[in-house]
């Protein structure tokens, strides 16, 4: 990701414009997410992985988003509550945003042409188990379901990229982000 995508336009959780510029120079895990999700739990462990790494310059940053499933339908108000008081989320938390389709917000526009694969773990398929819920996932290199996450070095490098069935605390993510670190 380009230094230029950290200038783009976002707002937080709470609806106050920012950037990424804040979190320059740290290593980042992005992830969409969604409150009426299947995945949704991994809330839990995404707390956990902040707390784990943040005094070394990690951050989470969550993008709620509504685009599979209408599984984030609430307001930025009941997205925040909602994770505060099930998950104790206090990682930075962002307004909903599209990840996917053709008014995807330019930030994952950035993301997915820098990384345009996701890796999952050996033996998973998260698109086929998808398809067995009759459900039609999206193409690559689109973000394929609520929390997929992109991992960004401290120069803003897209390192990775993990499918949303990835746990956060697999084995391939915690090499990643101690390798970044």
């Amino acid at each position: 990701m380009t230094a230029a995508m950290f200038d783009t336009p976002l707002a937080t959780l709470d609806g106050l414009p920012t950037t990424l510029k804040p979190w320059l120079g740290k290593v980042l895990l992005v992830v969409n997410t969604a409150s009426k999700c299947g995945l949704t739990p991994q809330y839990e462990v995404l707390v956990s992985l902040y707390h784990r790494y943040k005094d070394r310059g990690f951050e989470v940053l969550g993008f709620p988003a509504n685009d599979f499933g209408d599984q984030e339908p609430g307001s930025n108000e009941e997205i925040a509550t909602f994770c505060s008081t099930t998950f104790g989320v206090d990682f930075p938390m962002f307004s909903k945003i599209v990840v996917t389709g053709p008014d995807k917000h330019p930030l994952y526009k950035a993301l997915i042409a820098e990384k345009p694969e996701a890796r999952a773990l050996p033996g998973s398929d998260a698109r086929a188990a998808l398809r067995s819920h009759g459900i039609t996932p999206t193409e690559p290199p689109e973000v394929l379901w609520n929390f997929e996450k992109f991992l960004i070095g401290r120069d803003g490098t897209v390192i990775d990229r993990f499918s949303p069935d990835t746990a956060p605390d697999a084995d391939i993510v915690i090499e990643a982000i101690e390798k970044a670190l």
